[in-house]
Formats: C-alpha cells, structure tokens, sequence
C-alpha cells in the first residue's frame, strides 16, 4: 500500500501541470484579455488552431507522463521479476515511438496551420470592403491613436466600430513595443522608423483591453488602454464629438506626449485636470503621422562632409 503513493501522488502533480495552464487563462478569459474569449474572426482562429494543436501535442505528451511512472514502477529494485538486458541498445518499434510518431505529429500540424496563417497574415485584408485606417503611435509609456480620415486623435483610448475590417499602421517614436489586443489577436511590434501593417475586425460591442507586451521600462507596467467596440452610429458620434475637442494634435501638444511619462499623466497635464485618464484631439495635420516615420529616415538627416 505504502509503494503505491509516490506513484498516486505523482499522477496527480501531472493532471494539475496539465490543468494549470488552462486554469490560468481561464482567469484572464472572464475579463476579456484572452484569445479564448474570442471577440473576432482573427482571434476566433488563434483559438481553434490552439485547441486543435494542443490535443495533438497531448498525443506525444501523454505516452511520457504515464510511460516514465511505468518504467520506474516495473524496474524498481524490488521487483526481481524486471528482465534486465544490458546488451539490448536498439528497438526499430521503440525508436519509431520515440523519434518518429512525435515528427509526424509535427508534420502534419504544420501542413494543417500553413494555409490558414498566410491567409490571415497581419498585413493581408480579412475582407474586400475597405477597412477603417487607424495609425498608431508607440511612446514611453503610452498609445496615440490618430483617425486620418476624420482628423482626430485618441491617447491610450482605442474606439473601433463592430463589424468593419480595421488597418492599423503603427510605428514607434520611442523604443520597439509590443502592440496587442488578445481577444481581436495577432501581436505585433512597433518600431522607429519603420511602418508595420494589422488587419483586425470585432464582431461584438464591449470593452476590450490592449497592452504594450513589450518590456520598455518603469512604465511600462502601465502602459494598457481600453478597446471600446460600438456600433456604427455610435461611432460616427463619437468621431463627431473628438473633432470638437479643444485640444489640437499639434507640435506643442505632441512634445508633451513623447515626455517619459504614462498617457493619465500627459493627459492630466494636457487638460489641467488632476482626473483625467485619457485625452482626445481634434485637427490633427493631414501626414502627422508620416512626419513622424520620416524623424527617422536616414536618407533626411544632413550629410557631413
């Protein structure tokens, strides 16, 4: 009775490591922070391939954690049943399950996702109806969110309308961060300099979070915003109500932004109000954004010499 608890023990230590992940995201699931709480189509299909590749994978795991308490179990050194071969060093069968089985698994997964990644793939179109353009603009610790079609601006406050097919362009005038919103999917960095491209739609009204995952100092802890879905009307009021903002996106305005601070404290000192968490812009110049892609381009900067 007394040989048969490690064994018990360490098969329930393996069921909670298996159980552990699931458990955790499971928490982030229930406050809108996860791909498994799925709130459009690119994050609906990062669920399925993760829940489809995890059942998979648990056909290679699962042959280990029983296997190994077996092993141990039969060739304890009690057991003088146990054949011992100390001559035995290759089995075809045995090295088919231990090399081969796992690389199909491999294979087969890989061919399966291959498809499916390329189509969705952060710079290609979900649809054919033309997309919301909204550029983002990556600072030490905050989000600027610029509409160029309706000439307003938004900091660490990202409103979308449900239903339309999203191009963000982002770029960084500070250090490379990470740009994510996990339940709309597809992370993706922010660089100085350079430009890169995300598709993304919403199918439901709420509120969603989005987050630097980009470790890029003291602030960075928060440096998170809220992602309001609305629907159309909603949106085109909203729109309406930033372009009557006091607030202009201008060089003065935006030499505040790039201070090291978080987005509540340029806010707060923008708008004078101890209170204040975000801000919206109106006026914004038509290439605010290329302008600041182009501070980094090498080909502006003066030759010496």
């Amino acid at each position: 009775m007394t040989r048969t608890r490690p064994i018990a023990s360490a098969l329930r230590h393996g069921r909670f490591a298996l159980l552990l992940p699931a458990l955790l995201l499971g928490g982030c699931q229930a406050d809108h922070i996860s791909f498994l709480d799925p709130a459009g189509p690119i994050a609906a299909l990062q669920k399925h391939w993760f829940l489809l590749l995890s059942g998979g994978l648990l056909l290679v795991i699962l042959p280990v954690l029983i296997g190994v308490p077996l092993c141990l179990w039969h060739y304890r050194a009690s057991n003088r049943k146990a054949r011992f071969l100390p001559d035995w060093d290759f089995a075809l069968p045995l090295e088919f399950l231990v090399w081969g089985f796992p690389a199909v698994v491999v294979i087969a997964f890989s061919l399966l996702v291959w498809g499916p990644e390329r189509r969705f793939s952060p710079e290609r179109a979900i649809g054919d109806a033309p997309p919301l353009q909204v550029e983002v603009v990556a600072l030490n610790w905050k989000w600027l969110f610029i509409y160029p079609e309706a000439h307003v601006a938004s900091l660490d406050h990202l409103v979308l309308p449900q239903g339309r097919e999203v191009e963000f362009h982002l770029t960084s005038d500070a250090t490379m961060q990470s740009f994510l919103i996990p339940s709309l999917g597809s992370q993706i960095y922010a660089m100085a300099g350079m430009v890169t491209h995300l598709h993304l739609q919403a199918d439901q009204t709420g509120r969603l979070l989005g987050e630097n995952t980009q470790f890029n100092g003291m602030g960075f802890q928060d440096q998170k915003f809220p992602v309001d879905i609305v629907s159309a009307d909603q949106f085109a009021q909203w729109l309406t109500k930033a372009g009557s903002s006091p607030l202009q996106l201008d060089t003065q305005s935006y030499d505040v932004l790039r201070r090291q601070e978080t987005g509540r404290k340029s806010a707060q000192t923008l708008l004078h109000d101890p209170k204040a968490s975000d801000a919206v812009f109106s006026s914004v110049p038509d290439r605010f954004f290329q302008g600041i892609v182009m501070h980094y381009d090498a080909s502006m900067l003066p030759h010496s010499g």
